[in-house]
């Protein structure tokens, strides 16, 4: 028998138990658990390095390199491949690999946020070390685009996250394919399938998991996901990522085009910033993007004239996939379970013939006051100006101690947030506005009315003091909801924004 001292036993009892919490408080850290899948591309590269800057605000569980249509390793025996997708089959044929950036990228965009990390701490507790970044890089299925025949060390990662106790819901961004994601869950088929334990194993993947996909960039989700695991949620985004993609000029209304244009990108985000914001693609930089066959960018002369149109020098070139990481931050819009309610990720509404996918289109397009019409995109382009300077403030965290930045305010209501009224009802309300930095918060309401059901217009009046007034219309339907966002923003600068939404039902 082995025996221990008192004092011994004590220590160990006492490291027991602080293990247990510790393991406890990684499970419940009340963020959401996300895992990212990406190809690599140039506007991955720009997606990642501001994910990283809002990594604290998650729980990333694994960044996983995938291949896509448009880019793929080949399996390095000179197999040939053509696209089972229609634009790269036509732009592309019959490739042995195709526009491959290599897996290295990740590491560097990984090892440069750990320089910045010791700074990035003194703004958020949260933010997870360069080691715990690094130990969730894992290379998942690349060799061909829709590539799901073998386990990877990606798939398998992906796999195990589904099967694990935690029971919340894991988020799987889609940046490029959606084949890793789609190997773990054939894996998992493969082999719980034909066992008494298949059902209970099929309806815990299909409760935990959440697609964010954007586009698709293979075949697998329409082929294999969507049949063999129809329960599994879907948010599919095909028209508001233009906002922050390469067609950005055509989506965003001009006056706020200032958001993404080289003077504010340039002195804010990318130069002086440190060494990750440093590596952020911009059109005219002179810094090529690995694996491009034509490289249209880096050079001020294509910059000016290329398929996308005409741009200057650190201009804003694409991160199509930040709609997938923007809508799990918390800025108090509640849209994380509610994707229709609208957020910082856009809009997306429950599709009426497949009840566990959301989408964009012309059921989530926003009324455009540039344009004075419906717009597909505006949903996500009416954010940009508060999303563009919350990303300059975080750029600024880079570099700075906690005194000399800016840090978000908070917007609370007295009361519920959700109220059941009558129609023509006047409803007080009284809200409570901090910042951490001692900086005037203004108060400003509106009605986000696509959010609603309702379609009547609320009658809003500013009482001073941080009051209001808010008339319900006559005309308002038993059922009916109207949303109301008090939005407040600081006097630091670059300014940040932060929220809540108020939603009336009509009783």
């Amino acid at each position: 028998m082995i025996m221990f001292s008192r004092s011994l036993l004590l220590i160990l009892l006492f490291s027991i138990s602080n293990d247990c919490i510790s393991q406890r408080a990684l499970v419940n850290t009340g963020k959401p658990r996300t895992i990212i899948t990406t190809d690599g591309e140039l506007d991955d590269v720009d997606s990642f390095i501001r994910m990283l800057l809002y990594s604290n605000e998650y729980k990333v569980e694994g960044l996983i390199i995938s291949s896509s249509q448009w880019h793929y390793k080949g399996d390095g025996k000179g197999t040939k491949f053509t696209s089972e997708m229609d634009m790269t089959k036509s732009m592309y044929g019959e490739r042995t690999e195709l526009r491959w950036p290599g897996e290295q990228w990740i590491y560097d965009l990984v090892d440069a946020y750990g320089k910045v990390y010791p700074s990035l701490i003194k703004h958020s507790k949260d933010f997870p070390s360069h080691q715990y970044l690094t130990d969730l890089i894992k290379i998942g299925n690349i060799d061909f685009e829709g590539e799901m025949e073998k386990d990877t060390p990606g798939s398998d990662h992906i796999k195990q996250k589904l099967l694990d106790d935690d029971m919340t819901p894991l988020y799987l961004q889609v940046w490029g394919g959606t084949n890793t994601i789609a190997r773990a869950l054939k894996s998992i088929e493969d082999q719980y399938k034909n066992t008494s334990e298949w059902k209970k194993i099929y309806n815990k993947v299909c409760k935990k998991a959440i697609i964010y996909a954007i586009l698709d960039q293979d075949a697998t989700y329409r082929k294999y996901i969507s049949v063999y695991w129809p329960d599994v949620k879907i948010y599919y985004n095909a028209s508001q990522f233009w906002v922050f993609a390469y067609f950005w000029k055509r989506a965003v209304p001009q006056p706020l085009q200032v958001y993404l244009e080289g003077k504010f990108m340039g002195e804010n985000i990318i130069n002086n910033h440190g060494p990750l914001t440093k590596m952020y693609y911009s059109y005219g930089d002179g810094n090529p993007p690995k694996g491009e066959i034509d490289d249209i960018y880096s050079s001020m002369e294509q910059a000016k004239n290329n398929q996308w149109g005409s741009f200057g020098q650190f201009d804003f070139i694409s991160e199509g996939d930040s709609p997938a990481f923007l809508h799990l931050v918390n800025v108090g819009l509640e849209n994380l379970d509610h994707p229709e309610y609208g957020g910082w990720g856009g809009r997306l509404v429950q599709s009426k013939q497949q009840v566990n996918r959301w989408e964009d289109g012309a059921n989530a397009a926003d009324f455009n006051p540039y344009s004075d019409s419906m717009d597909l995109a505006y949903a996500q382009s009416r954010w940009v100006p508060v999303i563009q300077e919350d990303f300059a403030a975080r750029a600024d965290w880079c570099v700075t101690d906690y005194d000399q930045a800016n840090h978000a305010p908070s917007v609370s209501v007295k009361g519920e947030k959700n109220r059941m009224v009558k129609s023509g009802s006047k409803i007080k309300l009284k809200f409570k506005l901090k910042d951490p930095d001692k900086d005037k918060v203004s108060l400003k309401l509106w009605q986000y009315k696509e959010a609603g059901s309702g379609k009547h217009s609320l009658l809003i009046s500013a009482n001073g003091n941080n009051g209001a007034s808010v008339e319900i219309p006559n005309a308002a339907k038993s059922g009916e909801t109207y949303h109301l966002i008090a939005e407040g923003r600081d006097g630091g600068s670059p300014a940040m924004t932060r929220y809540e939404r108020i939603i009336f039902k009509i009783e």
